[in-house]
């Protein structure tokens, strides 16, 4: 009986340890790719005007569904169901495929408001709305493959020549309209950092405009302090977001040249993109510290807030040079 019982413990230990060891792999963070080269592996021609950015796109989205482990934030069982730091990574990241995804079909593959929406990807933008966690019919990872192959085809027309009706338009309003949707995103994601270690916020909602009104009523400063239990989320999903948005503003580097060129804007680009850089280095702690800011310990969320912070301002100079004629 205590040998059997013995053979238990054992098993249940391999298990645990088993288990430790997948999360700890599936924890690993894909690594930055070149989007110019990821793109020309796809075709054998050179890339026409967005064609690297739908690509990159496209290769974001599916390392979504295709690292190590997959799609974790809907996973029901062990060892993904009790972690928490890739599956807020990967919301960081699908936030960020959204945006882009709904300004591709909005306004780069449009030449005015008045034009047709394009098919592909007017069934591609919809597919990556489905919830981060469903996982019952239909899943979330079914609904993005879904949404990839719908941009993959999109990716394709445009660099047939055969196909007029296949358009995009590399425009300073098109890259301000979504710049400015990114810029909300990090802005967002700054403040939320920043709170980590709690503050006296006055508040700001109506300033700048004495006839503005709001619903309800709000004092006039509080304290915003984000959960312990939710600091090293926070931090993962705004890794995540700027691992994506580092690769898309790389592939409108490149398909926006030249009217980057003509606006004195690719210095601004570039500055974001080393900001964006930054935030991913390697994280040698064992844990997301969360120490005051001027304390023994290492606060990373103001660390990573830094950056983001830096990022954000650099976009709003570089949305006002776009606007400039």
């Amino acid at each position: 009986m205590q040998q059997y019982l013995n053979k238990i413990i054992a098993g249940l230990v391999g298990l645990v340890l088993l288990g430790y060891i997948l999360a700890v792999y599936w924890s690993a963070e894909p690594d930055v790719f070149d989007v110019v080269a990821a793109a020309q592996q796809q075709t054998a021609q050179k890339p026409v005007i967005g064609y690297v950015t739908a690509n990159t796109l496209v290769e974001v989205s599916a390392t979504l569904l295709d690292k190590p482990g997959g799609y974790l934030s809907n996973d029901m069982l062990p060892p993904s169901v009790f972690m928490d730091n890739m599956p807020a990574w990967e919301y960081g990241a699908l936030e960020m495929v959204r945006d882009l995804a709904l300004s591709m079909r909005k306004d780069f593959s449009r030449s005015q408001s008045q034009s047709t929406e394009h098919i592909a990807l007017k069934k591609a933008q919809p597919q990556f709305n489905i919830s981060s966690t469903a996982w019952a019919w239909p899943s979330a990872e079914g609904e993005y493959r879904v949404g990839i192959e719908h941009l993959i085809a999109y990716r394709d027309q445009i660099a047939d020549p055969s196909n007029r009706d296949s358009q995009f338009y590399a425009r300073a309003d098109n890259l301000r309209g979504w710049l400015k949707e990114a810029e909300k995103r990090l802005g967002s994601l700054s403040q939320r950092l920043s709170a980590s270690v709690g503050q006296d916020r006055v508040n700001t909602d109506l300033a700048g405009d004495s006839a503005a009104e709001q619903a309800t009523y709000t004092p006039s400063s509080a304290q915003v302090k984000t959960s312990w239990w939710k600091i090293d989320d926070v931090f993962y999903e705004s890794r995540g977001a700027s691992w994506a948005l580092l690769h898309f503003l790389k592939a409108v580097e490149h398909d926006f040249a030249d009217v980057l060129e003509k606006k004195n804007a690719r210095v601004s680009l570039q500055q974001i993109i080393r900001e964006l850089e930054a935030t991913q280095e390697t994280v040698w702690s064992p844990m997301i510290l969360n120490g005051s800011g001027f304390g023994l310990v290492a606060n990373h969320s103001l660390v990573m807030a830094n950056y983001i912070s830096r990022a954000n301002a650099a976009l709003i100079e570089l949305s006002e040079l776009l606007a400039q004629g």
